[in-house]
């Protein structure tokens, strides 16, 4: 991935837990899900999050809840590794629920 890496740690019938690294000054697309939510927990590095119309920053520790069908980014505005671990919950959590609205590494 352009953007960084990500694990899988866990999952089940209607959730998925993820731990994801963003290289500094990199971002992933502004995307939207049909079938999943998203909890997001920052554990090292800064966070910057647009979650709707709102773009906020993160500190360790701190998190923020991704609806249902909202359009959110996840970007590294710092100069160390952005990691965060997502929980995703929802009804069908595969890869290809994803709509992205803008990509600055041109995926569609």
């Amino acid at each position: 991935r352009p953007w960084g890496w990500y694990d899988s740690i866990d999952n089940g019938e209607r959730f998925q837990v993820k731990r994801i690294v963003v290289n500094p000054g990199a971002r992933l697309s502004l995307q939207m899900h049909h079938h999943r939510a998203e909890h997001w927990i920052v554990v090292k590095g800064t966070a910057e999050v647009t979650n709707g119309e709102k773009t906020f920053l993160l500190g360790e520790n701190e998190s923020t809840y991704i609806p249902l069908g909202h359009v959110h980014r996840l970007a590294n505005p710092g100069k160390v590794p952005l990691e965060i671990i997502e929980v995703q919950s929802g009804s069908y959590l595969g890869e290809d629920d994803i709509v992205r609205f803008e990509d600055k590494y041109g995926r569609g």
